[in-house]
This record gives C-alpha cells, sequence and structure tokens, in this order.
C-alpha cells in the first residue's frame, strides 16, 4: 500500500491555526505593511510625476525605471536569499525602499524634482523589491505548519492592501501633500524590516556551498527544470499573461470606465477585491487532493473579466464576473503557492521562485504595450474577447498535461520544517 491508499484523515492530525505561531504572526504584519506601502506607491508615484509636469510619459518611464530592475535581478535575488537566508535578504531590501521613499519625500518637499532623480530612486526601490520577493515563498513553510492556511492568509492580506493602500495615498494627498505620503510609505517598510527583524533567528535551510554565483543560477534552474509541473505551469502561464493579463487591466479599464464611469469602475474594481478576500477564504477550508487541477478550474472564472466589458455586460452582471475573478485568482494562489511550498526542497526554494516569478511577469509589461496597438487596430472589445478565448484555452492546456494534472498534496510531515512554525 502507497501513502496515496491511505485516507487523507488517517495520514495526518489536523494542524494548527497559523495564528498559533508568534513567527507567523510577525511575519504577517512585516508582508501586510510591505504590500500596504506597494498599494501605495502607484497611486503617489503618479501624483508626484503628473504634479512635476512630465505628464503620462513621465509616469510610464518611472514605473519601468521601478519594474525593470525587477524583471533583471530577481534571479540574483533568489540566489542571494538562498546563500545569506530569506530573512536577511528582506530586511535589508526594506531598509533600502524606505530610504528610497524617504530621499525621494525631501526632494519633493525641496521643490523642483527632476524626471531622472524620480527614475533613480524608482530604479534602486525596484531593484530592492527584487531581492525582496524571492524569499517570500520560503519563508511561509518555516513560519507555519499549515502552509496552505498561511497562503490563503497572505492572499487575503493582499487583496485587504490593494483596496486600501490605493485610498490612502489618495487620503494622505488630498489632506497632506504627496510627500507625505511618500513618508508614510517609508514608514510602512520600516514597520515591515521590524517584524522580519525577529524572524532572522529561524533555524532556516542555507545554501552552505562556496559555488559562484553562475554555478548557484544552474541549480536553480536544474531544480526548477527538472519539474514538468512547475515548468509546464510557468510556460502557459506567460502565455497567459502576454494575451490575458496584458491586455485586460489597461483596455478592461478603458472600456468598463466608458461603459459604467469612473465610480462605476471604481465599484467594479472593489468587486473583484471582494472577490478575491473569498477565495482567499476558500483557501483556508478546501484542500484537495490535487491542488493544481482544483486551482485551474477556479481559473475559468477568470477568463469573465475581459469577457465583461468585451460585450457591454451591465453593472449588475460586470460586478459579479469581477467578484467571480477575483475569487479564482485567490484560489488558485493559494493552490500553486502551496504545491510550490510543499515539493521543493527549502535549501533552493528561493531560487526556484525567483524563476517563478521571472516567468511569470516578465511578458505582462509586454502584453500591456502591445494591447494598445492592437485596439487601434482591431477595437478594444474585440482584443478582450480574445483575451477571454485565449484564457479558458490556457487553462484546458494546463489540465492536460500529465505532470500538472496529476500532482498530489503532500503529507504535512513532508513540509514541517523544525522550529519553523511553532514559535510561540
Amino acid at each position: 500500500m502507497t501513502i496515496d491508499d491511505v485516507p487523507l484523515q488517517e495520514k495526518r492530525q489536523p494542524l494548527p491555526s497559523p495564528w498559533r505561531s508568534v513567527n507567523f504572526r510577525l511575519f504577517f504584519t512585516a508582508r501586510s505593511a510591505s504590500l500596504l506601502a506597494d498599494g501605495m506607491l502607484m497611486v503617489s508615484l503618479t501624483t508626484a510625476v503628473l504634479g512635476a509636469g512630465y505628464g503620462a510619459g513621465g509616469v510610464g518611464y518611472a514605473l519601468a525605471a521601478w519594474m525593470a530592475p525587477i524583471a533583471l535581478l530577481v534571479l540574483f535575488g533568489g540566489v542571494l536569499a538562498d546563500r545569506f537566508t530569506p530573512q536577511v535578504m528582506m530586511i535589508g531590501a526594506d531598509v533600502v525602499r524606505m530610504l528610497a521613499m524617504l530621499v525621494l519625500a525631501g526632494l519633493l518637499v525641496a521643490g523642483d524634482v527632476r524626471l531622472w532623480q524620480i527614475m533613480a530612486l524608482m530604479a534602486v526601490s525596484g531593484a530592492a523589491t527584487a531581492m525582496f520577493q524571492p524569499g517570500l515563498a520560503s519563508m511561509v513553510p518555516q513560519v507555519a505548519e499549515d502552509i496552505q492556511r498561511g497562503n490563503a492568509l497572505l492572499r487575503i492580506s493582499e487583496a485587504m492592501s490593494a483596496l486600501i493602500g490605493p485610498g490612502l495615498a489618495g487620503l494622505v494627498v488630498a489632506y497632506w501633500d504627496v510627500a507625505g505620503s511618500y513618508l508614510v510609505i517609508a514608514a510602512a517598510y520600516a514597520l515591515s524590516a521590524v517584524g522580519l527583524a525577529p524572524l532572522r533567528r529561524l533555524r532556516t535551510v542555507r545554501d552552505e556551498g562556496d559555488d559562484p554565483l553562475l554555478q548557484r543560477l544552474r541549480t536553480g534552474w536544474h531544480e526548477f527544470s527538472s519539474r514538468p509541473w512547475l515548468w509546464g505551469v510557468i510556460a502557459i502561464w506567460a502565455v497567459y499573461g502576454l494575451f490575458v493579463f496584458g491586455p485586460a487591466i489597461p483596455l478592461g479599464a478603458a472600456l468598463i470606465t466608458e461603459q459604467h464611469g469612473s465610480a462605476g469602475y471604481g465599484w467594479i474594481a472593489s468587486a473583484d477585491g471582494a472577490g478575491t478576500i473569498v477565495g482567499g477564504l476558500l483557501g483556508m477550508r478546501v484542500r484537495p487532493r490535487r491542488p493544481l487541477v482544483a486551482g485551474a478550474c477556479a481559473m475559468f472564472c477568470f477568463a469573465l473579466n475581459p469577457l465583461a466589458p468585451a460585450l457591454g455586460w451591465n453593472f449588475t452582471a460586470t460586478a459579479l464576473t469581477g467578484v467571480l475573478a477575483g475569487c479564482g485568482f485567490a484560489f488558485w494562489g493559494v493552490m500553486w503557492a502551496t504545491s510550490v511550498q510543499s515539493h521543493v526542497p527549502l535549501a533552493v526554494l528561493s531560487r526556484v521562485y525567483a524563476y517563478d516569478v521571472a516567468g511569470s511577469i516578465m511578458v505582462i509589461p509586454l502584453g500591456r504595450a502591445l494591447s494598445g496597438p492592437a485596439a487601434d487596430g482591431f477595437g478594444a472589445d474585440r482584443v478582450l474577447l480574445f483575451s477571454s478565448v485565449m484564457g479558458v484555452v490556457c487553462i484546458v492546456a494546463m489540465l492536460c498535461v500529465p505532470a500538472i494534472r496529476g500532482l498530489v498534496r503532500e503529507p504535512a510531515a513532508a513540509t514541517a520544517v523544525e522550529g519553523g512554525g511553532s514559535g510561540r
């Protein structure tokens, strides 16, 4: 009899709630603060660039200056996180991001800020984010025995931050000034660093070898490419990012605003955020034996996101599709993160996750850049309709891959880390 022949309830006892772990509560607080800062950043950046007189083009340059280092350096961030521990890299990244925001606030207070100065500071912040991001995956198994519930709680925090962050930035800008919003962002990054600092005591699995940097990258690539379910998802996800995520946000926002007004778009975006919270709550309760299959099936709901504005559905129907899309995306995120963290050794998890991040995000800017010319040539509604069809095709393709379809949950004992999730 193999382990898969044993009923799940006989294989393991219910795991304790992540909230019972002091380490998880610290990590959750730090992550929530960092996400809140990220949620505020886009509004603050746009306001600062436009207020300085550099127009929409300047906003695009500043965003590119922030995103380019993330795409270019995230793989190195994974190597360094495995070498020096995720905690050290994440704390250092938060300190760098805090200092960059403080300098930018100072420049805005002094007046006559230059676009190159904003771009340079955003590039520094993006480089720090590339050092921060890979360590997230390897932290969760160390602070939560119940990895899936930990991921679900973090997904809910992400949704709440996405809802609260832009509004908070708008309030600070309106009732204080844009420099003040950067001070709040800096304080949030500082809180993240403070929350992570006690976690340095965790008994982290480190890569103690003396291999050069490129060899460590090759090791990460080997671990990534040797798992067909892992690279299969990322390969399909890259296509999904190009044809679905890329056009859906800019063109969907434009069409929804045209159809339902700015207020309507705001409510529909909030409905998407509410759906994300629901998906996170479902991720806490539903434990499918084949998590990637369950998560992929939930992602069929996301195809409704570009479909509603493409077909000009009424406000209620469009808001409902936002709830379903957000729910499906969040549930997939929980299933995917839990699968990666359960099946990849901790010693190389940051490097593997870095390949995951790089493969997932690198094509999305290209998709967004191409969405405008495609909309001019074929019409925004037709481009979004194509995106919806491609969303379904990509998920069907994912379910047709045997390695993805066959991946099962690992027993809890296989993923527990000594001293990781039991800090009281």
